[in-house]
């Protein structure tokens, strides 16, 4: 099992949308509005490290509305 966290950027006003969408996402076990550098921070567990690429790279980027992400897989 591999275990990722996503930073989330996102336009102003949209993070609880936006938490929303990506909590939907196969795969996404939990999302989180934080405050600091980022917007959300987005938990996957999943299979591969393919998979997470396909959930960063192709789910979560497609949502109107990020602006940016960046992707950390566990070393535990």
């Amino acid at each position: 099992m591999v275990t990722a966290f996503v930073m989330i950027k996102a336009n102003t006003g949209e993070a609880d949308r936006l938490r929303d969408s990506i909590e939907s996402i196969d795969g996404v076990r939990s999302a989180h509005i934080v405050a600091g550098d980022v917007d959300l921070i987005a938990k996957a567990q999943v299979e591969t490290p393919a998979a997470v690429k396909e959930i960063a790279a192709t789910h979560i980027q497609s949502i109107e509305g990020i602006e940016d992400t960046q992707t950390y897989i566990a070393m535990d």
